[in-house]
């Protein structure tokens, strides 16, 4: 993030008055999310506490001050007013990063944030956001457990579907390959298909897939709309890798396991604990997902870990990108591991305005790709590139209609495409921050 995602991000709001919310936030809502920012700050807080009058502490928010703040190059001594130094923060993206091993989900790394000091919110388990299209597996694994096949054809087109309130709901799609055509699901999903995975939920009921992914160990309250197929509920990066453990295990969830066993200071061992394992979706379904997974990764939306990073390892996984790039997603899952990680910003207005960069396969997938290219140099970790899936009983496609033709997603109830590899000095947006009427 911080030598190649972090100095685009910059650049693209660099000399923008919104900065760094997105150009379509306007300055009411900018207002009303730094006085919030304000009032959850440790300084005011205590001022409160202290009995300053609210004026007193809008004078002090007000007023430049010598501290020390964050910057990917070090520390920068500076002098800035508290409310400038909360808007200087929100310009560093986020993120959310957890491997655990899919069998035994002992947690094997765990990145709550950028950097504890200075952002010691945690993104893993604690925050929840949008996961757009990395919903959709669960989606077309219930449709697979209902009987349908990956080479079941979907017309490609806009779907006109009453939502719940009555109304007409016609979802966008991102790109306009195949358009009018009659398409496999397991193309749908490979291209992150927005139609498809609407027309799916259309013969499925929003009650049912919202049980379904209570199964999967989605534990926030999620609305049963037919919208839920593009990914509006929101979800932690914690409980996104419980989920995928199910692809990777047959259909078995397997919940983190972060303690082996406690011993007292003789060695003595008080407790030892077991991972929780709990049965979701049956063989037949796993065989049919297994494949479309590992398709949207050898040739999808997921493909650039292939082409861009040159790792040849079996894998499955999913891209994901909500409204307005607001959260950028990639999950992935190999026989051993599986993997979660999430990237945007600290509030969901702020976040690049280009698809090119704010999209899951740009933002999150790199750090996998990174991660897992270190893990297979590391022979001592005892991970093998080699090893692969249980491929015996395993769904054997009619047709290759699992490669990748166009963008993936944007939830839009609607996109997800580069390396990260630059290094060097990451400008610092320090002197820019120039925050002015904030309580007008």
């Amino acid at each position: 993030i911080g030598h190649y995602l972090q100095p685009k991000f910059f650049a693209e709001k660099k000399g923008r008055s919104t900065a760094p919310f997105a150009s379509r936030i306007k300055k009411e809502e900018i207002n009303n999310i730094m006085r919030r920012s304000m009032r959850q700050s440790e300084r005011y807080i205590m001022m409160k506490k202290a009995g300053h009058t609210a004026e007193e502490i809008e004078k002090a928010f007000n007023t430049p001050i010598e501290m020390r703040v964050f910057s990917w190059n070090g520390p920068i001594d500076t002098l800035m007013s508290p409310l400038d130094s909360i808007r200087y923060q929100k310009y560093f993206l986020r993120a959310g990063f957890m491997v655990m091993e899919a069998k035994t989900g002992h947690v094997k790394a765990y990145v709550g944030g950028v950097d504890f000091k200075n952002f010691q919110y945690d993104m893993v388990s604690e925050g929840r956001r949008q996961i757009g299209s990395t919903i959709k597996p669960f989606l077309y694994t219930m449709a697979m457990q209902e009987g349908a096949s990956p080479d079941d054809l979907s017309p490609n087109v806009q779907p006109r579907l009453a939502d719940e309130n009555g109304k007409i709901w016609m979802p966008r799609n991102a790109s306009n390959k195949r358009v009018g055509e009659m398409v496999t699901l397991r193309w749908g999903l490979a291209n992150s298909n927005n139609w498809i995975s609407a027309n799916i939920m259309s013969k499925l009921s929003p009650y049912a897939f919202v049980r379904m992914l209570h199964s999967f160990g989605l534990k926030n309250k999620i609305d049963p709309v037919i919208s839920l197929c593009l990914g509006p509920a929101e979800v932690s990066v914690e409980e996104m890798v419980t989920a995928y453990s199910t692809f990777s295990n047959g259909g078995v969830r397997v919940d983190p396991l972060y303690v082996t066993r406690i011993e007292d200071n003789l060695g003595n061992v008080i407790s030892t604990f077991t991972p929780t394992m709990t049965e979701v979706f049956g063989e037949d379904a796993y065989n049919k997902m297994l494949p479309m997974l590992r398709d949207v990764i050898d040739g999808g939306t997921g493909a650039r870990i292939r082409f861009r990073y040159g790792i040849k390892a079996p894998m499955g996984g999913k891209t994901g990108t909500t409204n307005n790039n607001a959260d950028g997603w990639f999950m992935a899952f190999t026989p051993s591991l599986v993997a979660g990680t999430w990237v945007g910003g600290e509030d969901p207005s702020i976040h690049f305005d280009r698809i090119t960069q704010g999209q899951g396969a740009e933002m999150a997938l790199p750090i996998f790709a990174m991660f897992i290219k270190k893990v297979y140099e590391t022979p001592e970790l005892g991970y093998s590139e080699t090893e692969d899936f249980d491929m015996s009983n395993q769904f054997v496609a009619t047709s290759d209609e699992g490669k990748y033709e166009g963008e993936d997603e944007v939830m839009d109830y609607g996109t997800d495409e580069e390396d990260g590899s630059g290094a060097g000095e990451v400008e610092s947006p320090a002197v820019e921050v120039g925050i002015d009427g904030i309580f007008d």
